[in-house]
């Protein structure tokens, strides 16, 4: 497979302008063009040109936002609630979204309102991303001030309320529930489903659509082109483009759109236009497909399209678009433990697998690295992990040729952020075990007198 540039989508205002993030630029270069061809339209219509986009979801999930959109019951009131908590380890495409061309985010998720006929849309946005809140506080203000948004919008009979919220920095809250949990006013916890699918019992109760930054910013394009020229660029299975945040031991770490499916790690990595090959022009060693909850691929897994149905069965996933590449000087020891650690302080502590089980891990991580580690400490990772995500566990095998075990993986906690701490331990633990052992017997080797 062989790169080919395809024509942005979401990117294509702001790769061209410093200025895009204002209304002005915004409107010059057709902001808001696609809201007022919706609102000539019904409802029932703006849907059914989404559904045939098969615009999949870029959260992470990858549920089809037309058929999600479907899944509401009739009753009302209904709300529509974009995910801007963006807080995987490794993503920074929606906040880039958000920074730079906060209209289109809104402009999607007023024409998202419209064609669900919600009573009012919420744009959640995470709190330490403190440049983004500002612009898209400056650009919903602007946006009602000159009737984009609020009252009889651009002359029609519609309205719509927009309301702009940030949470307090909880990675949790990336998940769709706990978002809900939070925006309520509550502590943001994940919610069992079932019974709480938001579609059905989402926001105060009712029913609700959450769709992710990016979604909403291809809606849009896909209002003015329609949903088949949407569902003609990409792969097979997989459709339109895809933003991936690259970054690690890549020579041009960055942000990159890209036709969904149409090419490879090993292009993504090493085309000049893209990551430009590893830096120093060393071996790669792992790198991380899907943000710092999937489970690690190897040299191995370089030819896999950058498509979901072709990574999940490898044993991985994109996720929300994430990929961390590490070279051949990295420890993966530490690289396991930065990870362990972050996700237990991040755990909310509702589930006790959780809370406990990644503690144990960070724990016996810094036995190890601080030179006291044992060589039972391997099997008590194992042991730990296999409590909160029930084995097989996720990722490729110790060596090349294992037989790849299918994501997602088995889960005791409610959401998945359990498995997530422990895709690295065991991702490294099969594959590098020599470099736990060197650590351990370091530790165990005689004092010289």
């Amino acid at each position: 497979m062989t790169y080919t540039p395809v024509a942005p989508i979401v990117t294509a205002r702001l790769s061209q302008y410093d200025d895009a993030h204002t209304l002005s630029r915004a409107v010059e270069t057709g902001a808001y063009s696609a809201l007022r061809r919706a609102l000539e339209q019904t409802p029932e219509d703006v849907h059914e040109t989404v559904k045939a986009a098969v615009l999949q979801g870029r959260g992470g999930a990858g549920f089809p936002a037309g058929t999600k959109w479907g899944l509401m019951p009739p009753k009302f009131p209904r709300w529509l609630v974009v995910n801007g908590d963006e807080s995987e380890p490794g993503t920074y495409k929606d906040r880039i979204l958000m920074e730079r061309d906060p209209h289109q985010v809104i402009e999607g998720a007023l024409i998202t309102a419209y064609a669900i006929r919600a009573s009012q849309a919420f744009i959640y946005v995470r709190g330490e991303m403190a440049l983004a809140q500002e612009r898209m506080a400056q650009a919903l203000t602007d946006a009602y001030a000159e009737g984009y948004a609020g009252r009889n919008i651009l002359g029609s009979d519609w309205s719509m309320d927009v309301t702009l919220t940030w949470g307090a920095g909880a990675y949790i809250v990336g998940d769709e529930t706990a978002l809900l949990e939070s925006l309520s006013g509550r502590r943001g916890m994940p919610r069992p489903k079932p019974p709480y699918f938001p579609a059905a019992i989402g926001l105060y109760d009712q029913p609700t659509i959450v769709n992710n930054i990016e979604t909403m910013s291809n809606i849009p394009w896909i209002v003015l082109n329609g949903g088949e020229a949407f569902a003609a660029i990409g792969a097979e299975k997989t459709h339109g483009t895809r933003m991936f945040a690259l970054s690690g031991h890549v020579k041009k770490p960055g942000v990159y759109e890209v036709g969904s499916g149409t090419l490879t790690f090993r292009d993504l990595f090493y085309d000049e236009r893209l990551g430009g090959g590893i830096r120093d022009d060393r071996r790669l060693k792992a790198f991380i497909p899907g943000g710092g909850s999937a489970p690690w691929f190897f040299e191995e897994h370089l030819d896999l399209a950058l498509d979901p149905t072709v990574v999940g069965p490898a044993g991985s996933m994109l996720g929300s678009g994430a990929i961390v590449v590490m070279d051949e000087t990295t420890d993966m020891v530490r690289a396991a433990y930065r990870l362990v650690r972050f996700f237990a302080h991040e755990s909310c502590g509702k589930c006790t697998p959780c809370r406990e089980g990644a503690s144990w891990m960070q724990t016996i991580y810094e036995r190890i690295l601080g030179g006291q580690g044992r060589v039972e400490d391997l099997a008590l990772l194992e042991d730990i992990g296999n409590g909160i995500s029930p084995g097989p566990y996720p990722g490729a095998g110790p060596r090349p040729g294992d037989a790849p075990v299918p994501f997602p993986p088995r889960q005791t906690t409610i959401c998945v952020l359990g498995p997530s701490a422990v895709a690295p331990v065991t991702s490294s633990l099969r594959r590098f075990p020599e470099e736990y052992m060197a650590y351990i017997e370091r530790a165990a080797a005689p004092v010289p007198s």
